[in-house]
Order: C-alpha cells, then sequence, then structure tokens
C-alpha cells in the first residue's frame, strides 16, 4: 500500500498523553499517501526495451525492401507514444497527501503537479472520519469532516487500501482528540 507513516518504525503510532502544540513542534502523527507504481523506473526502461527487441523481430524480414521505410515510421511513432504516455504516467503520479496530526490540530495537504497545494485544517475534537461504501464516487470513498468542510483523502488508492485505512485513521484521530480533551487548561 503505498502508505507511509513517518517517525514509526512498525505502522501507525500510538498516541499518548496530552500534549498541545506549539509552533515548531513535530506532530504526533505524520501520514504520506500517494499514488501506486506498478512499474518502478528500472521496469519502464527494461519494458521499453524489450518491446524495442520485439517490434524489431518482424522487420528483420523486410530489411533492405522498400517495404521497410513504409513501416519504420509507425514502429518507431508507436514506441515514441508508448514512451510518451508512460512518462506522462509517471508525471501525473506526482502527488502526495500528507496528514500530520497534533493533539489540537490535524492539517491535510496535496501537493499537485500542477497547481498550488491544498490544504485543509481542522481540530481533531471536531473530525469526523467518514467512509461511504456506496453513493460515494468511487467505492469506499474516504473522508475527513471538520472545520465546516468534508475533504477527501486517498482519492487514488484502491477501495481496498482506502477500507483498510479507515478505522486507522479514526482510531488515531479519537485519540488526538481525547489527548486534548484530558489536558489541562492552559494558564493565561
Amino acid at each position: 500500500m503505498p502508505v507511509e507513516w513517518v517517525g514509526s518504525a512498525s505502522g501507525a503510532p500510538d498516541i499518548s498523553g496530552a500534549s498541545f502544540r506549539s509552533d515548531g513542534d513535530p506532530p504526533l502523527v505524520r501520514l504520506h499517501l500517494w499514488p501506486n507504481r506498478s512499474l518502478p523506473r528500472r521496469g519502464f526502461v527494461a519494458f521499453i526495451g524489450t518491446t524495442f527487441a520485439l517490434v524489431l523481430v518482424p522487420l528483420l524480414a523486410v530489411v533492405g525492401t522498400p517495404i521497410l521505410w513504409g513501416l519504420l515510421p509507425f514502429v518507431l511513432g508507436t514506441l515514441g507514444l508508448l514512451w510518451f504516455l508512460l512518462a506522462k504516467s509517471y508525471r501525473d503520479g506526482e502527488i502526495l497527501e500528507e496528514l500530520q496530526l497534533w493533539s489540537d490540530q490535524a492539517q491535510l495537504s496535496r501537493t499537485q503537479r500542477r497547481g498550488p497545494p491544498l490544504r485543509w485544517a481542522a481540530n481533531p475534537y471536531w473530525i469526523s472520519v467518514q467512509i461511504y461504501e456506496e453513493g460515494g464516487p468511487v467505492p469506499s470513498y474516504l473522508t475527513l469532516k471538520g472545520g465546516g468542510r468534508e475533504v477527501e483523502i486517498g482519492a487514488f488508492l484502491s477501495a481496498e487500501e482506502r477500507a483498510a485505512l479507515h478505522p486507522v485513521l479514526a482510531r488515531l484521530i479519537s485519540r488526538a482528540a481525547l489527548s486534548a480533551a484530558e489536558a489541562p487548561a492552559a494558564p493565561r
């Protein structure tokens, strides 16, 4: 699953104790989400090279004839288009969603290839984690609701990955809200 819990060695960290964020404090939990990469860069090069070699095999029969010059532009165009589309897929997949959680604030930011980053923040005490099995734009539509807005998280994850992420997020946000509620009042 393209999920990384930053600062945690094994899965989602546990939140314990009451603490409030002050400027510069690291978050209690940091979650990174990104689109799945089914073909790594090394595999990309191997795939293009193998495709090129396999396309050349039938062309060997027409080497030295005028037919080669008629087929060659189409073969090279196909390889060029394949290269372009795979490279575009990599560029479009440069999305990163980051959820940072403190006891008194949660921040979700989505960094895209084009356009400014999208940001959302709310107090964990008022956040609810919703999953819409049906009725959403996609199966297992996962959202965070709070601060007067409902925002989608993990749009590029599979339905199974969103369903697995839902209970973990719900537990972490409720633990952060509870730790904030248990904290003594700050002196004024």
